[in-house]
């Protein structure tokens, strides 16, 4: 007999040892306490206000809800592997503390709208914690690019060094891609944000339930439509760790760059010591382990993508139990990406920059060269034409060891008679800077704008 199971009665041996250990998920899911709590205050709530089980009964359940919530916090809960789950945990516990009232509780619910109910809640809690995480992240890089405004440093295209630019500019890069991170968090948290409790186990209820008091309880803004959706699909789980993957992805095209910035060969930024570690055998070095690791970490959270996409991808309507497995895999992308976002921008925070290394490095590799070929466009030669004759000269100065400052006229007028002195005027690091004055560009001026912009939330 499983007479110890809350679904025991239709069964006639017990569970074999290892199956109750291979099928429960308690170690997992216990996280989810709170969010079922709740949940089933709510639904107690309801039944009450409907009439389906009597209001001393609620008052029970919710008096006893209060006290398992804590004794759970308070570490003197005693989870069972026996009862597999956190949803038959505690409400094992609350029969044996309130007896018969305590049975009631689950008229009118299933485990399988339970369990959406519970992984719903708990995601809009942590996607708003993200959204407060990635704003951090935001202020850091803002702070930095206002801090060294005026900074000039070389762009890369191919990691070759293209044209110059502001460092706020290249830190503000970054504030956009979080802000389209933390715009794709409150667009999934609107999918996430509908309350599936009420769906049963597929079907529905045979009872009078109320689930839009429910929701109004919950702080749902919508209730689901179709009881066998409600229950059989993760795809806002799915949906959640894709949004993820990209933001993780933005944070690993950042640590790859932090990583070869603080190299001995750039030296463009020295990171903290608190985010670094040195060698067991090289006393020199300076470790950039915390970009290293996010940058690792990344491929976590794309695993656990595919693992939930494989998870659901051939399932039949509804619930299965491989809808388990949806779990540590989000648990474990909200716990990667909520460490990975403190731990950065703490660590953006203290960034210190070079800027005279990053100045020299900008002045390096003809990065003024498309500056060039506009100055012979403004003289009226065709941009094809133009580009010819700075690639000619490029050529000449890599022959001469050179760089394109250092021609003189006679040298520049080799290449086009076009070329005049006012050409110096036009291919000093700050000029090339701040040419590109229009709306999303480089100059000065400009980054100064955006960064009052982003300041003031617009």
């Amino acid at each position: 007999m499983s007479k110890d199971k809350l679904w025991g009665g239709r069964f006639t041996q017990p569970t074999d040892k290892f199956v109750e250990e291979f099928t429960a998920s308690i170690d997992f899911d216990k996280r989810l306490y709170h969010q079922d709590i709740r949940g089933s205050i709510a639904h107690a709530r309801m039944l009450g206000k409907q009439g389906i089980i009597p209001v001393e009964d609620v008052l029970a359940i919710e008096k006893g809800l209060n006290e398992i919530l804590q004794q759970i916090e308070s570490g003197t809960f005693d989870f069972s592997i026996s009862l597999e789950d956190i949803h038959m945990n505690i409400e094992a516990r609350l029969s044996a503390k309130i007896g018969e009232a305590g049975k009631r509780l689950h008229t009118g619910r299933s485990r399988n709208d339970q369990v959406a109910l519970d992984i719903r809640l708990y995601l809009r809690d942590e996607i708003v914690e993200i959204s407060a995480y990635l704003d951090m992240l935001i202020d850091s890089l803002i702070n930095q690019a206002e801090s060294n405004l005026g900074v000039i440093m070389p762009g890369y295209t191919h990691l070759q060094t293209a044209q110059p630019i502001l460092f706020s500019h290249h830190m503000l890069a970054y504030v956009e891609m979080c802000k389209r991170d933390k715009a794709r968090m409150e667009d999934c948290l609107k999918r996430v944000n509908v309350l599936p409790l009420g769906a049963g186990a597929l079907a529905g209820t045979t009872f009078p339930i109320d689930r839009e008091h429910v929701a109004e309880i919950l702080d749902f803004p919508a209730v689901t439509r179709n009881s066998l959706d409600s229950v059989s699909d993760r795809d806002f789980a799915i949906e959640f760790i894709a949004a993820a993957s990209i933001l993780m992805m933005h944070l690993s095209r950042f640590s790859e760059e932090l990583i070869l910035w603080s190299t001995s060969e750039f030296k463009f930024v020295e990171l903290s010591d608190s985010f670094c570690t040195g060698s067991s055998i090289m006393p020199q070095k300076k470790n950039p382990d915390v970009p290293e690791l996010v940058r690792g970490k990344t491929g976590r959270v794309y695993g656990n993508l595919m693992a939930l996409l494989t998870v659901m991808k051939g399932l039949p309507l509804a619930y299965n139990k491989d809808m388990q497995e949806d779990k540590e895999p989000l648990f474990d992308t909200i716990d990667t990406v909520k460490g990975s976002l403190k731990i950065f921008s703490d660590m953006v925070r203290e960034m210190r920059i070079n800027a005279s290394t990053m100045r020299a490095a900008a002045a390096k590799g003809f990065s003024t060269a498309t500056d060039v070929a506009d100055y012979l466009v403004r003289k009226g030669l065709p941009f094809r034409d133009a580009h010819e004759v700075v690639g000619r000269a490029v050529h000449y100065c890599i022959e001469n060891e050179m760089e394109l400052k250092e021609l003189s006229v006679a040298e520049w007028q080799l290449f086009s008679g076009k070329i005049d002195t006012d050409i110096f005027d036009c291919i000093t690091l700050e000029a090339s800077v701040n040419a590109r004055a229009a709306t999303g560009g480089t100059a000065e001026e400009r980054v100064r704008m955006e960064i009052e912009r982003l300041k003031a939330g617009k």
